[in-house]
């Protein structure tokens, strides 16, 4: 485990630091990339507010504890962390994940801002202890089904792996399909390689493929499989969870990893603050960042509003939740309650549908707008 103290310009405050406890995937199974992008984010922010001053003086620190996608890990590093006296939680990627902290924080009375996590059952029953920045998977995902039926796909296929979270993607999208013509049929990939998919895929007469299955395996492999198939050479492949956002996909799959549609959550254009944050991003990462490293910056940037308004005790954040309003790198971040959601929601940051053009595989084309 990794202590960062992330408190760079701390010569402008005095006395003892303010911490958060950041969560974070940085090892397998974990989406390693993703948990590094997050980190970054959440880093950059502490280390401007360190440079104008920290939180009344005080430095902003961050207790960084890696995830690694595991959910009963990330329980116990709730618990260490909240005994080490964070003010507050921060991060995490995987919905799973994120869920197994958002009920172990709301059971110790710790606030938690969720970054990235969208499954909309973040906790079984409403909390006052946890928000989410992240759009709720039912809002993303029926956007990108909107899309897929724009696009003329009305019969699609899913291939999908034992999981809370892609069984909930399944769902979302059949629900909102199937009035509107359109069918989901589900490729059980806990007992199909990916080799099969193709097959099944011809047998059903699918249009359109999605991919809710882990990264990089199997999902690189159906993405092979599909390629080289000349039965499917019209077939769509799409990601809504956001496999190819990141380089790794790029350098595993080549051209194969384009025009593959996935879903990100960025505006069409950055305000002043987020074009800034991109630039400092892309100096620290080393490469353009992911929507993910922003929701890592805007994270930092709301609990540094609410600890500099309210203070680091913990009941004085929970209970301030509705009164942020705070600008964010995608925009004007405020909290809500929303219908079937059970924590304090940002509803919504900007939600895109975006592929990578084979053209140029650096290059994102922007295919649908929610």
């Amino acid at each position: 485990m990794n202590t960062s103290p992330s408190a760079a310009g701390a010569g402008r405050t005095d006395g003892s630091s303010v911490r958060i406890g950041a969560l974070v995937p940085l090892t397998r199974p974990g989406w390693v990339e993703a948990g590094q992008h997050l980190l970054a984010g959440l880093e950059l922010a502490v280390r401007e507010v360190n440079d104008a001053g920290g939180i009344g003086g005080r430095p902003l620190e961050l207790a960084v504890r890696d995830t690694a996608a595991d959910p009963e890990k990330a329980a116990a590093a709730v618990d260490e962390l909240a005994h080490l006296g964070v003010a507050a939680l921060a991060g995490e990627y995987h919905s799973v994940v994120a869920r197994a902290v958002a009920a172990r924080a709301d059971a110790l009375g710790l606030p938690f801002l969720c970054s990235s996590a969208v499954l909309d059952a973040l906790t079984d029953q409403p909390t006052d202890w946890v928000a989410r920045l992240a759009p709720a998977q039912s809002h993303g995902w029926r956007t990108y089904a909107d899309f897929l039926l724009g696009a003329g796909h009305s019969r699609i296929a899913v291939a999908a792996q034992p999981s809370v979270y892609w069984a909930s993607g399944t769902r979302i999208l059949r629900d909102h399909l199937a009035p509107r013509g359109g069918t989901v049929v589900e490729l059980d990939m806990g007992t199909l390689a990916p080799a099969a998919v193709c097959d099944e895929l011809v047998e059903h007469g699918a249009t359109a493929l999605l991919l809710l299955a882990g990264h990089p395996e199997p999902a690189v492999s159906i993405v092979k499989s599909v390629r080289r198939d000349r039965r499917l050479a019209e077939i769509v492949i799409g990601a809504p969870a956001g496999q190819p956002e990141f380089a790794e996909w790029v350098a595993l799959l080549g051209d194969d990893g384009s025009a593959i549609p996935f879903l990100r959550y960025l505006p069409e254009r950055l305000s002043p603050l987020g074009a800034r944050v991109e630039t400092a991003l892309r100096e620290r990462l080393g490469e353009a960042p992911s929507f993910v490293a922003f929701e890592g910056y805007d994270t930092v940037a709301v609990l540094a509003d609410l600890l500099r308004s309210h203070g680091a005790d913990r009941a004085r954040i929970a209970e301030s939740w509705p009164c942020v309003a705070v600008e964010g790198t995608r925009g004007r971040i405020r909290f809500s309650r929303t219908p079937g959601i059970g924590v304090w929601q940002w509803a919504w940051p900007s939600v895109q549908v975006v592929d990578r053009d084979p053209a140029d595989a650096g290059r994102f084309r922007i295919l649908h707008a929610g």
